[in-house]
């Protein structure tokens, strides 16, 4: 496992295998002490990372002095011990257990090319067909599953994918029913697997060590011609994962499957869309020429539903073009407009980058937009996610980043999970919650809505949505009146205490009871529990902070950590659960426009000097405009050009009506991206670009944590790396960049020399880099920042001895309980809440068009509550019609006592009921974020 801090030595203990002595470490087996000798010994069901049970016997060894063999797996190493792996009765014992499941398993080859059993029984030269064969009637093939195959006629029962499924990613979906001869796995009941709960993370295909659940359509026989390592494209964990790549039939490559790798985030985990969203590569709709809009044509939202649904081809829009033709078509349609206007603040020009792209591709885009185009006005989609969360970080402890990491939460006593879904959003981070709990942490969720983590909850707080601050509030008054805070900490490292106290004096249970619905006993114990743990952590999503509140949402947050001394060790502190792969990173970049790199504000003489300096252009001091505020000047004509990388405005937008007519009266809009989003569909012109598997990019995760991407495959037809494509519209547009060189090809092609060109660059003025050279990060694949020494770890956890503000102390911000801008009436009478399900991504984008995760989900469910489906006369499965005071979508109806009543919850990743159709555009004041989860709503059968 990569960047791990070193473990202390510990006193080793001596033994003798096979006649020599050796050493080991308390509590190692005996298997993984002959491992470390570089000595194999068969093993079926032990695997590195699960439980030992030694049930299947492959491995057992003899130890001197005793009357049976020993299953080397799971039994300790002890001093003065004897142990021989290859005696004859060892030998033949082995070989009797391999013959015995062979029996049971026939050939396991018609399933996988990597069958352990096969592998070593071959290995052992077992021979076949001494032995009756189990009936193949023992189990029909269940295809039931869009993206696993079972085939239980190949299972010995070694139970790795029960431990896998229950042990390791706490799914509790696969068991060991009956007995004897008729012993088998079951799915929940017996269900078949595709109507069980099993959430497709495919922790028991990447366990099973005979091909009895593999990938679906016979993956596991594709030949697989490499393997690479590289990281997840989608959530902020930032697992590491292998590709395994091989012929595609038809002359080139694809991926086949997925591996995930023992990375510091995910140690070996994955997810569903890790696992199963890869094929979005390899789609017939991916764009693979320019295509520049056909004279005459004009721009109308109508097209997007239009093309979507297959109403109209993609072609009666636009005409395919040359590189040379749709690069000077878009550098000069920006050139036209910059050079007649003002630059900087008042620039008519913005820029869209994308928080899926690399730190490097961030890091070039801003400095095209604020260099070349001559303007402030750079963003991406963290303003629609995290901004509140950062905004509230960086004022009261003087950075945006979180203090621990995901994994703390196995040393916290108490972790505080508020406005996250996990297990939808961050299930391999979810995992680690869950063997917390599982191991005796305590869970407190505070969200409206219930979630798979709930039943190991000890408190569900479902409050009223739009009620955090009520609730923090009530909290921080029964730690401060209880004399809970911890003085010293409070003394030494925190400033503005009194305010605070003072703030929520009125704030008694009582009274924030009657506000956000949670009994005032229950807001006593929470506060109790969380101020008197030894340690306990603080995680949060976008419930708490996509609010027209949201920086008070996390500004409470800050405060329950700090009076209670619950930040700057492990096991505690502050994590926002970052959402996109690389938000985080963009964010470090300087893709956002009152920030450039390493958040140094574009307001500080010092820091303009500093980068003028490099970039040899000047920067305005003024913050430049937000997504949602260009989406607003451009309707108003002050923005009149915009470039968008990997971003999908026309989905995630708030209010889309009104911000897909923006784009529409937009003189020049350019897309680069992957396929014809609902955005591209609005363009000038459309340059096709490279996705995470086919290119060279660092990725900085919600840990912090700077990872390499690695490419797979090569982009498809004509499409470019996005590096190169940022750089020729540069070159076009005047500026002088050498990134991308004859050398390191056309561009279509991946190259990794441009890539650590445009990162050494980044590094010299970011400061967290200073201590990872591109030829470190290539060697070790993963560094924590901040690392400001080449020759030493990264720091995981921080904030250990002060904050980084200029007097070290952090600042408590206080806050009063608001009513939102939405509210419910007798003719909107249903609270709507936007958000994610756990087979899509963000706008869909890349995951509708993955076969097997659109195949699990293919459609919109609006969620409702059993009493409110029955006074409305909605059954499930139903059509129903979703209007509120911005627009109106009709979708399918999912009853749910996940929801409160008279509470609603669509998923935005659909364009067929495109939630953001639903949702308004006012936002935080202090971080532009919308509100997102509070939309007054009403709901009538379709």
């Amino acid at each position: 496992m990569n960047a791990r801090v070193p473990t202390p030595e510990l006193q080793t203990l001596e033994l003798q295998l096979d006649g020599r002595t050796v050493q080991a470490l308390p509590g190692q087996t005996l298997w993984e002490v002959a491992m470390r000798e570089g000595v194999e010994i068969p093993h079926l069901c032990h695997k590195d990372g699960l439980r030992p049970v030694g049930n299947c016997r492959a491995c057992v060894v003899e130890v001197e002095g005793e009357r049976t063999l020993a299953a080397s797996c799971c039994r300790a190493a002890a001093p003065g011990m004897k142990v021989n792996i290859d005696s004859p009765r060892a030998v033949k014992a082995r070989a009797m257990v391999l013959e015995l499941l062979v029996s049971d398993a026939g050939s396991t080859d018609e399933y996988t090319r990597e069958s352990e059993l096969t592998q070593w029984a071959n290995a052992l030269d077992v021979p076949r067909g001494r032995l009756p064969q189990r009936a193949r009637s023992y189990a029909a093939p269940d295809l039931s599953h869009a993206a696993i195959a079972v085939n239980l006629d190949a299972c010995i029962q070694c139970t790795r994918c029960l431990r896998a499924c229950r042990e390791e990613q706490g799914n509790d979906v696969i068991g060991l029913a009956l007995r004897g001869a008729a012993e088998r796995i079951v799915f929940d009941a017996g269900d078949p697997m595709g109507q069980s709960s099993c959430v497709a993370c495919g922790e028991c295909v990447q366990a099973c060590p005979t091909g009895a659940l593999m990938p679906a359509r016979g993956a596991g026989l594709a030949e697989i011609t490499k393997k690479v390592d590289s990281v997840c494209p989608y959530c902020g964990v930032g697992c590491q994962l292998t590709w395994n790549v091989g012929p595609d039939g038809q002359g080139g490559e694809r991926i086949h499957t997925v591996t995930g790798r023992d990375g510091p985030a995910n140690q070996g985990r994955l997810c569903v869309k890790g696992r199963y969203g890869f094929d979005y590569i390899h789609n017939p709709r991916r764009l693979t020429v320019p295509l520049v809009r056909r004279h005459g044509v004009p721009k109308s939202p109508a097209d997007i539903e239009a093309v979507k649904s297959g109403a109209k081809p993609l072609s009666e829009l636009f005409r395919e073009a040359s590189w040379d033709e749709a690069l000077a078509l878009a550098a000069g349609g920006f050139a036209r407009i910059r050079d007649a206007a003002q630059p900087g603040f008042d620039s008519p020009l913005a820029g869209f980058g994308s928080a899926k792209g690399s730190n490097e591709e961030a890091y070039l885009f801003q400095k095209l937009v604020r260099q070349v185009l001559h303007s402030s006005h750079v963003d991406h989609c963290t303003r629609l996610c995290h901004a509140s969360s950062v905004a509230a970080l960086l004022e009261g402890i003087g950075s945006g980043a979180v203090s621990n990491p995901v994994a703390d939460v196995a040393q916290a006593e108490v972790i505080f999970l508020i406005g996250a879904n996990p297990t939808v959003n961050h299930p391999v981070a979810a995992s680690f919650i869950k063997n917390a709990v599982d191991a005796g942490a305590t869970l407190i969720i505070a969200d409206p809505r219930r979630q798979q983590l709930t039943r190991r909850a000890k408190w569900h707080l479902q409050f009223r949505p739009d009620t955090d601050v009520a609730l923090l509030n009530g909290l921080l008054h029964v730690i401060i009146a209880e004399g809970l805070v911890d003085e010293g900490f409070i003394a030494a490292r925190v400033q503005g205490y009194e305010a605070l106290k003072a703030s929520v004096a009125e704030a008694t249970p009582e009274r924030m009871a009657e506000i956000c619905g949670i009994p005032a006993d229950t807001l006593r114990e929470v506060a109790r529990t969380f101020a008197t743990a030894r340690s306990a952590m603080i995680l949060w999503g976008m419930g708490v902070s996509q609010h027209v509140y949201g920086t008070d949402n996390a500004r409470g947050l800050i405060a329950l950590s700090l009076i209670t001394g619950q930040i700057g060790r492990p096991g505690t502190g502050l994590h926002p659960l970052r959402g996109q792969n690389n938000v985080q990173g963009a964010s470090d970049a300087g893709l956002i426009p009152m920030m450039l790199p390493n958040y140094q504000r574009v307001s500080e003489a010092a820091v303009r000097a500093q980068f003028e300096a490099l970039w040899h252009s000047d920067i305005d001091p003024r913050p430049g405009m937000t997504v949602v505020e260009i989406m607003h000047a451009a309707h108003e004509g002050h923005i009149r050009g915009l470039f968008v990388e990997g971003e999908n405005p026309a989905m995630s937008d708030p209010d889309l009506n009104f911000a897909r007519q923006a784009l529409c009266e937009l003189q020049h809009l350019v897309v680069q991206d992957i396929f014809a989003t609902e955005t591209a569909l609005l363009a000038d012109v459309i340059l096709p670009a490279s996705a995470q598997p086919e290119k060279w990019g660092t990725y900085t995760n919600t840990d912090r944590l700077l990872q390499v991407g690695r490419p797979a495959v090569a982009p498809p037809g004509q499409a470019r790396q996005d590096l190169w494509v940022i750089e020729q519209l540069a070159r076009r547009l005047g500026a002088g960049w050498n990134y991308w060189r004859d050398e390191d090809g056309d561009g279509q092609a991946a190259a990794e020399a441009p890539v650590a060109r445009v990162y050494e660059e980044m590094r010299g003025v970011m400061a967290p880099l200073a201590g990872v050279p591109w030829t470190r990060l290539q060697r070790e694949e993963a560094v924590v920042t901040p690392a400001p020494a080449e020759d030493a770890p990264g720091q995981a956890v921080v904030f250990i001895d002060g904050f980084p503000t200029a007097d070290g102390r952090a600042r408590l911000v206080p806050t009063q309980f608001r009513p939102g801008v939405e509210r419910t009436d007798s003719e909107y009478p249903f609270v709507l809440t936007t958000g994610r399900v756990l087979e899509h991504w963000h706008t869909g984008a890349m995951t509708r068009h993955a076969s097997m995760l659109d195949a699990i989900t293919p459609q919109a469910l609006v969620s409702l509550h059993p009493l409110d489906a029955a006074s409305q006369g909605v059954s499930d499965g139903a059509m129903v019609r979703l209007q509120t005071h911005h627009g109106e979508v009709v979708a399918r109806a999912s009853i749910s006592d996940q929801v409160q009543r008279g509470q609603l919850f669509i998923p935005f990743a659909f364009w067929e009921a495109a939630a953001n159709t639903l949702t308004g555009d006012a936002l935080d004041a202090v971080a532009k974020i919308p509100g997102f989860k509070v939309t007054a709503a009403r709901l009538q059968p379709a």
